[in-house]
């Protein structure tokens, strides 16, 4: 997953030389942008859904023996989903 992070890097890269080289590709310069963006964010959302597994079973096994565990487990449980958040208010930032 994190081996793809340069090959994405230049992707965007060549959309921004695009961009300024020739305005004819404009429009696919964007297209290019807006591809790296999504696959971006898809990313993110894989690599937190990976990052949860573990944490889900955990906080649930917690708090089957402790019901003190309860907002730390959700705490934990939450966490990893931040990087969804910022990889789309990165998104809006940066388009």
């Amino acid at each position: 997953m994190i081996e793809n992070a340069p090959e994405l890097a230049d992707i965007a890269l060549q959309a921004a030389e695009a961009a300024e080289t020739n305005e004819s590709d404009v429009a696919v310069a964007e297209n290019y942008a807006e591809a790296a963006a999504a696959i971006s964010v898809g990313l993110a959302a894989l690599a937190s859904g990976y990052a949860e597994r573990g944490i889900g079973a955990a906080a649930v096994g917690a708090i089957a023996e402790d019901d003190d565990m309860f907002v730390p487990g959700i705490v934990m449980t939450v966490l990893p989903e931040t990087l969804v958040i910022f990889a789309i208010v990165v998104i809006f930032l940066v388009g």
